[in-house]
């Protein structure tokens, strides 16, 4: 099995290339999608994030208000990062045994881990993967996405970009970089290029 991390900042086109890799075969581990069901009704993330933050961001039928929590996140840093250390292991925990099953299920499985926020999750945890790929575009086509095609303002889409880690942090832990500046066939002929070198390579 080869578990292969994937990021990129918002607006980057990593989605695109998730999708093309999974179309050629690939496991698709998705962060985002973990990171909502370790904090479902009845798990240990939620009880952590309620005894921590209070029951005002928990809604009348005991789920998570998300709208209640980022008010609070949102404005004040330590809390962010309080909920980063209830939540970010608990997504580590259970990826972890996704990519168990995959490989129970097929051994040469090439698992894609879809983690937008690699960099801010990792800390001091080394990064352990078979591969880290980075869907790179510049700033300015990243805002111009948000701004033509997901109809952000300005400032919204400036702001969704600054809270996340730079280019040059993502790119630092870069084994391969996906550049998502040009045409959609220019990305992915080159996602069908690393598809090649990951299936070869298992």
């Amino acid at each position: 099995m080869l578990v292969v991390a994937l990021t990129g900042g918002i607006a980057s086109g990593k989605s695109t290339v998730a999708k093309r890799l999974v179309e050629h075969g690939a496991v698709l581990v998705d962060a985002d999608k973990v990171a909502r069901e370790v904090v479902e009704p009845g798990t240990a993330g939620l009880a952590a994030i309620a005894e921590r933050f209070g029951s005002g961001v928990i809604d009348a039928d005991g789920r998570l208000n998300r709208p209640a929590l980022g008010a609070i996140i949102f404005s004040d840093e330590q809390s962010r990062l309080d909920l980063n250390a209830i939540t970010h292991p608990a997504v580590w925990r259970r990826a972890t045994e996704l990519f168990a099953a995959a490989e129970a299920t097929n051994p040469d499985a090439v698992v894609i881990y879809d983690v937008p926020l690699l960099v801010e999750a990792s800390g001091d945890r080394p990064l352990n993967f078979d591969r880290v790929v980075v869907v790179h575009a510049d700033r300015d086509e990243r805002m111009r996405r948000l701004v033509d095609v997901r109809g952000l303002s300005t400032r919204e889409a400036a702001s969704r970009i600054d809270a996340q880690a730079g280019d040059a942090e993502r790119l630092a832990v870069a084994d391969v970089v996906i550049d998502a500046n040009g045409t959609l066939a220019q990305t992915l002929e080159q996602v069908d290029a690393l598809w090649a070198e990951l299936s070869s390579g298992r």
